[in-house]
This record gives structure tokens, sequence and C-alpha cells, in this order.
């Protein structure tokens, strides 16, 4: 169900949601892409998906539905085939007496509504529901992995197998494999030799999960099988070797990074699935806070200067310079990224590949894409002094450069810079805003329940000044044993785990002009956090216990985070 641009501007401009200037923006924008308009406004942060379905259900006369605060049973979800489910984007959440509550992205579809109600003899009350969210529940039509390999193992067995009949059965096998990870939101699928096994784990939410066992005899093929799918060499065994694939599932396209590593008992396989939906995360949904949002999106409209993302590996740096980029993206802008290695396409804009078989560096990459006229240039990582020498002098000559860096915090980065051989001056001078973060999981909202802190974890409070002093200058601390509390039960929505899915919590450093003095002056990190802090800045442990308090993640998750 999709409104025209007319009544979508009707909807949102009148009332105040979006200004007219950036919705005109907007839509020159979709007319130029030929992109879908809705898409693009959530896409560009100018206001969330939920929000939009919201409005577009209440104006077109529907009611709308939030899954991801509901528990589907299996039976309620089984009233309609996984097939049509995910071919007509509908999904049966609820059962009354005689009648079927039905989300749906097109609640005007009466063909797939008949059919329905002719198939379970029931009236279906239709609701509207967003794209990302019933992409998510469909996830829930699960073939249970170990059912599946039984099954394919079974027919293995048969001496009397053709050699494309078990050729046949090795595809399932790896397809079935890469599916289960999917609709599990894996980020990695692990696949690890032993000397009896072979064991396939997934890592979903930062965290590895056993999944499934095989008998050490599919290792070869599921090896081989792999080897061919990504263009690497099926005879070498003992040498690392890297590639890539693209795996279909429904409408989607996987990307698949391929890492195969010879082990004492074999090969070890790990995959990183890059689906579609992962380059849909806008800076709003990533976990940024109102206050960080607008010091962030202000930086973005400079016409040059630094903006610089950091934090260990695996923190989201990436997903958030993509999130950027994916607003700063215009026809009258020209962007060039040099990425170790180019986790996603974007059209629109060059991408470059680092590439140490051709001495194609960082360093090498950057000076060639200066060249190249472009307004904004994003660096996946500054490495070494060379890299960040050319990227600070490409920030002062009028571009707009994204980078990562690994330190600990916002305000070591300054320091870190300059250890890096750049003059206190161009560091002032150049950096727009530092943004420091980490990944914690979420509490999954279907089983969401509220509590009183337990004694336990109130000494754990006790023990952390940070955490304690936050408190008390909330006025929290007094009342610490009445504040409601959150965490999950466990449901077959997220595994028992009590967790569904990651957001980042973060330290956002604005470069006001007490900060450029002191760095002038080359104070050290501690001194420039007391003047940050004082200019306001929320740090990344005290972002976290906002979402603690606002039901979002746990304690235990932002401690483990911030301390670890």
């Amino acid at each position: 169900m999709r409104m025209t641009n007319k009544k979508l501007e009707e909807l949102l401009v009148r009332p105040g949601f979006i200004r007219e200037k950036a919705f005109k923006s907007a839509l020159a924008q979709a007319n130029e892409q030929k992109k879908n308009l809705e898409d693009l406004l959530v896409s560009l942060d100018l206001i969330d998906e939920e929000q939009l379905t919201q409005l577009i259900a209440e104006s077109s006369g529907y009611d709308f539905v939030n899954l991801r605060k509901k528990k589907i049973d299996l039976d309620v979800l089984n009233f309609v085939p996984p097939v049509v489910a995910r071919a007509k984007k509908v999904i049966v959440f609820r059962r009354t007496d005689h009648e079927l509550d039905v989300a749906m992205r097109d609640p005007d579809d009466l063909e797939t509504i008949n059919f329905i109600e002719k198939r379970t003899g029931m009236k279906v009350s239709p609701y509207f529901v967003s794209e990302n969210d019933i992409d998510n529940a469909l996830s829930k039509y699960k073939v249970d992995i170990k059912i599946e390999f039984g099954k394919i193992m079974e027919q293995l067995k048969n001496p009397e197998l053709t050699r494309e009949e078990r050729d046949s059965l090795i595809v399932k096998m790896v397809s079935t494999i890469i599916q289960y990870g999917y609709e599990n939101r894996a980020s990695d699928v692990h696949i690890e030799p032993y000397e009896r096994k072979v064991l396939i784990r997934f890592r979903i939410d930062g965290k590895l999960h056993d999944v499934l066992e095989l008998s050490k005899e599919f290792a070869e093929y599921i090896v081989s099988r792999i080897k061919i799918l990504s263009g690497m060499r099926t005879d070498v065994h003992r040498a690392a070797q890297d590639g890539k694939m693209r795996f279909a599932t429904g409408e989607e396209k996987i990307d698949i990074r391929v890492s195969i590593l010879p082990v004492t008992q074999g090969e070890n396989i790990v995959l990183r699935l890059l689906s579609s939906k992962a380059r849909q995360f806008s800076l709003a949904s990533l976990g940024l806070l109102s206050g960080d949002f607008r010091k962030l999106k202000k930086a973005m409209e400079e016409p040059h200067g630094m903006i610089l993302v950091t934090g260990p590996t695996g923190c989201g740096k990436t997903t958030t310079l993509y999130a950027i980029l994916k607003i700063l993206n215009k026809r009258d802008v020209h962007i060039s990224t040099i990425e170790d290695p180019v986790e996603y396409d974007i059209e629109g804009i060059s991408q470059i590949q680092v590439n140490s078989k051709t001495n194609l560096t960082f360093a090498k990459g950057l000076r060639s894409i200066v060249r190249q006229d472009p307004d904004i240039i994003m660096v996946g990582e500054i490495r070494d002094e060379e890299t960040a020498g050319i990227a600070v002098n490409s920030a002062l000559t009028g571009h707009l450069v994204l980078s990562t860096l690994h330190t600990n915090d916002s305000v070591t980065t300054l320091p870190r810079l300059i250890d890096m051989k750049i003059e206190p001056f161009l560091v002032a001078s150049t950096i727009n805003v530092v943004v420091a973060q980490r990944l914690v999981r979420k509490i999954c909202e279907s089983c969401r329940y509220s509590y009183h802190i337990s004694d336990k974890e109130k000494a754990m409070i006790d023990y952390d000044p940070g955490v304690k002093e936050f408190l008390m200058e909330k006025g929290y601390y007094k009342k610490l044993t009445k504040l409601d509390f959150y965490k999950g039960s466990g449901c077959t929505v997220c595994s028992n785990t009590g967790y569904s899915g990651r957001l980042g919590i973060f330290e956002v450093l604005e470069m006001e002009e007490n900060i450029k003095e002191a760095i002038m002056k080359r104070a050290n990190s501690d001194e420039l956090m007391a003047i940050a802090r004082k200019n306001g800045m929320t740090a990344m442990l005290e972002d976290g216990m906002e979402k603690v308090l606002n039901g979002i993640t746990t304690l235990e998750e932002v401690m483990r985070a911030t301390k670890g």
C-alpha cells in the first residue's frame, strides 16, 4: 500500500513532521534516483519508519501493528503457508474465536485476504505493518536445521545415489546452513573441523552459539562446495584463502565474505553474512539519542573537515559510516571510498577495495581518490601515519572526510592523531566531530518484563564509581531499590536468550573552541575529557545507563561493553 507523493506531502509537511524544504529535496532525489519516496524519507533520517507507517495507517483507515511486541504462536503462524507469507508480505499474528488478525504490507490486497479467508474459514482483520517489521517477523518461519540435516544425511547413506544426486544434496546442505543462519539473524557462520566432527556455530547479536554437529566425513564436501561458490582454488588445502559469493533468499540477495584457514584438523571456514537489511539502518535506529544525533547531523552538513568514528573491532563503526554515507549520497556530490573490504555496494558512490597483491593500500588509494575530484571521501580505517596525513590534508583542502580509528573513547582520538605525527593545529582545525561507540544487545520486546534491582546488582553499581555517580546526579540512587529495571525472560522470538538485536551506545565529542585550545596546548586525554564533560558531552557509560533506565538494554550489557 503506497501513498502518492502529493498525499505524503499533505500527511507529513502540513502537520510539521518534516520541513517543506527537506521534503522537496528528498522528492527531487527520489525522482532522480528512481527510488521510492517513503523509503528515502526513512533512509535520510527525516522520519522514523514506525512513525511513518503508523501515520499512513491512520490516514488510510487501517489499524497499525508493531510485530516486535507480539508473541506469535507457531499454530497461529501456520494459518498462512510460508511461501504465500513471504510472497505477499503477510503474517497472522493473533487468532480470536472466528477471526484472524493479519499484518500486511498491503491491506488493500483483497485477493490475498480472500485466499486466507477461504483457506481458514475465518474472517480476516488486516493491519498495516512496516517493511522491516514484517521482514523480521517472517523469519519465524524457520526450518529445524537438525531435522533438515537428518533428512539430507539419511539420503547420502543411500549406496545407489548417482553423482549428480550426491552433488545436489551437498548443494542443499550448504544452502541450508546459510539460509538458517540468515533466518536467525547471524552475522557470521563458523564451520569448525575437529578430530571426529564438524561443528556449525552462529554469531547472533555478538555471541557465538553452537547449532549443529556433523560427522567429519561431511567436512570435505562442505569445504569444496563453499570454495567453488566463492571462486577459490579447490586443490589448495594448506594456505589461507579469501573469497566472496552471493546467496539468494526470497527477494533478497545476501553478499557473503568467505575466509578459509588451514588448522590442525582440516580447514576452518567463517562466512560473514552481509544482508541488505543491515544497509537499511538509519542513524536514529542505531541508537543515537537526540542531542548526539543533532551534533552529528551538524557535522555532516559542513562542506569540509573530518568525522571520525572510533572503537574496537566489531563495535559497528562501519555500519555508522554507511548510515552517514546514505544520507550524504546525493546527485550533486561525488563520493569516493577506500575500504578493506568493501562490505556493501552503494549505488552512486565510487568504492575502491584495498588490495595487498597490487600494493593498493589505504594511503595509495587515498592519494588517487583526491585526484578524482571528490566532495566527500570515506577512508575505511586510518592505520598509519601516511594515511592520517593524507586524510587530514584532504579535510583541510575542502573535502569532507569520514574515517575510523581504534581508540577507547572519543577524547583519546585527539592525542592519538598527534602521536601519528599530525600537528596539533591541524587536528584542531580539521576535525568536526568524534564519535566513540560500542554495541550492546537489546532486550527482546516480546518477553521484556520489569523488576526491582537485586542486592547483587546494587553491589555491582556501588562497586563502579561511574555508574554510581551517574545515578546520584540523576537523583535515582536513593530510590534505587524501587526503580524499575528490565530484562527478557526468554521466548521463541529470541531463542530463549532474552535479547533480540543490537544497538549502539555512543559518546559524541563536538570540537568546540575550548577543546581546540586544549589540543593546541597538547592537553592529555584526561584534561580533554574534563573540558568535554563541562561542555555537556554525554559519556558512553551515561548513554548506556539512559538506555538501561528506558528498558532498551540491561545493566550487565552496558557494564560488559564499557568495562571490557
